[in-house]
């Protein structure tokens, strides 16, 4: 894939932004904009990979990836570079893992207007610093990718959610390798995959009930604790309707999530990857490198 008119379009000089289908946030209001490469380049399913531009939607890839009977660990909303860049995992990341891992290798334009390759197509080909990771979650403000070579999974034999009343630590515990355990404080749910002899076991073995999906998840606030802390979550003040991803530590709560602030040494630390690899603050201005380190 010929990323050299994308990289020209960036330029080396000016504010620029970037955008996908917008369901993510889309651009930065009032800077110049560009979009970056479409298209399924090739899919390895023999070795798991698959190679496409970020600007190739999700839901185009999943249903590529679906004729081998694979998938790839992305919301199906927008493109794969917009969730690459906002690294939010979803339900699904007890089982999948986050999103980070998902991306092996990207040739991203800098603010140079440069391209760069980051990481390989197996990690064995990798050393030296993993810009993947750091590229994930930064939101555009370190790189924008242009093509990207992602990590699939199969496709279960089956697939799941089950349903039981009552607290989920003991469900957790004895679950063999649930893809998703969700609480509500009443009512906990378990998404399972696998043989369907198998699933129906675990089910029975922890008196969970087949049921259509997933509770609706509140939409208010993302909030991030220790997965310890969420056995005291009903009992807190700030209690309300919310559903937590057991094992994981995230919660989908009707508030706004507490305003955090980064420790001093990390906050720094932010500035400094900002500032080498983006000097003049012109790759997405003005948007936050919070997310680098979020969930």
């Amino acid at each position: 894939m010929d990323l050299s008119d994308f990289a020209a379009e960036v330029g080396d000089a000016g504010p620029v932004t970037i955008t996908g289908l917008g369901t993510r946030g889309g651009a930065v209001d009032g800077i110049r904009c560009v979009t970056a490469p479409t298209g399924i380049e090739w899919i390895q399913a023999d070795e798991m990979i698959v190679s496409c531009g970020a600007g190739t939607p999700v839901a185009e890839l999943d249903a590529a990836l679906a004729e081998v009977r694979q998938s790839v660990a992305l919301a199906l909303t927008g493109t794969v570079g917009g969730a690459l860049s906002v690294g939010l995992s979803g339900i699904r990341r007890l089982g999948d893992g986050p999103v980070r891992d998902v991306l092996l290798q990207t040739h991203y334009v800098s603010a140079a207007g440069e391209v760069v390759k980051a990481g390989g197509p197996t990690v064995k080909n990798v050393s030296g610093f993993d810009l993947c990771r750091l590229l994930v979650g930064s939101r555009g403000t370190l790189g924008f990718l242009g093509d990207v070579i992602l990590r699939t999974r199969p496709v279960p034999d089956a697939s799941q959610w089950f349903r039981c009343e009552g607290e989920p630590w003991a469900v957790f515990a004895t679950l063999y390798r649930p893809v998703s355990v969700l609480w509500d404080g009443e009512s906990t749910w378990a998404l399972l995959e696998g043989h369907p002899l198998d699933v129906a076991e675990q089910a029975a073995l922890v008196g969970m009930h087949a049921v259509d999906g997933p509770p609706q998840l509140p939409t208010g606030g993302r909030w991030s604790l220790a997965p310890g802390e969420l056995r005291s979550l009903a009992e807190r003040s700030t209690a309300g309707r919310f559903v937590a991803e057991i094992g994981v530590g995230v919660v989908h709560h009707q508030t706004p999530a507490p305003q955090r602030t980064l420790q001093p040494p990390i906050a720094a630390l932010h500035r400094r990857l900002k500032h080498e690899l983006d000097p003049a603050d012109r790759l997405n201005p003005g948007i936050s490198m919070g997310a680098v380190a979020g969930v």
